[in-house]
């Protein structure tokens, strides 16, 4: 019986080498000069460090830039509020990955309003969809590529 899983996640190692770019450009560019801006990553969270609220905005884009092109989607990212530290100011971003439980029960709920004849049941922090027909997998992938949900999913693991 063809099923597929819905996840979301990202290339750890991808991460790691747009934060080391995002680095290296932030310690080249000439508006970050003698400021001590820079970037940490610790598992899942991405920490900002710089003199200014206007510089972690810029930091952002940077970083945002550098994750689009090694392809990680920024919608995974919760961006939490700008917090004084010493004289300078952090900013953490932690990095979402596996499908939470309200998230599942969402992308359930839609597969079932669609009335296709599939099954999608929730494993852990991903979704399993089975179903009879091979088409009926592809219309629910095309169907969930065309919904806006809270963080990019991705559709792995497709078996005939």
């Amino acid at each position: 019986m063809p099923s597929f899983d819905i996840v979301s996640e990202f290339d750890k190692h991808e991460l790691t080498n747009a934060v080391d770019q995002a680095n290296k450009e932030v310690e080249t560019r000439f508006d970050f000069k003698g400021t001590g801006s820079n970037f940490e990553l610790n598992d899942d969270k991405l920490v900002m460090f710089s003199e200014s609220t206007f510089q972690l905005q810029q930091m952002f884009s940077i970083i945002c830039t550098k994750l689009t092109r090694r392809g990680i989607d920024i919608g995974c990212m919760d961006v939490g509020e700008a917090k004084a530290s010493g004289k300078g100011m952090r900013q953490e971003i932690t990095l979402k990955q596996g499908v939470d439980s309200v998230l599942a029960k969402k992308i359930v709920k839609l597969i079932k309003d669609k009335k296709l004849k599939v099954q999608a049941a929730i494993q852990g922090d991903q979704v399993r969809v089975t179903g009879k027909k091979r088409d009926d997998l592809q219309e629910v992938i095309q169907m969930l590529k065309g919904e806006t949900l809270d963080q990019p999913v991705q559709f792995n693991n497709f078996r005939d």
